[in-house]
């Protein structure tokens, strides 16, 4: 895969867990159970720590690694 390809994939991959993210803060909020709480809390942190990854991945091809 071309780097052009991978950093069109990575960008798609990065919107769309940014809209899983906001999706589930929206739904958290609409929640009053304690177990769907937590559950929400679980995924939200989940989708957050792919994002982490994917944007690692995309700095690194973009040549920005470790930067803040």
């Amino acid at each position: 895969m071309t780097d052009d390809a991978t950093l069109t994939e990575l960008n798609t991959r990065i919107a769309a867990i940014r809209e899983n993210i906001r999706e589930l803060i929206e739904q958290a909020a609409a929640y009053s159970g304690a177990a769907d709480q937590e559950r929400t809390a679980d995924r939200i942190a989940d989708q957050e720590a792919q994002l982490a990854a994917l944007l690692k991945k995309r700095d690194a091809l973009l040549g920005k690694q470790d930067q803040p």
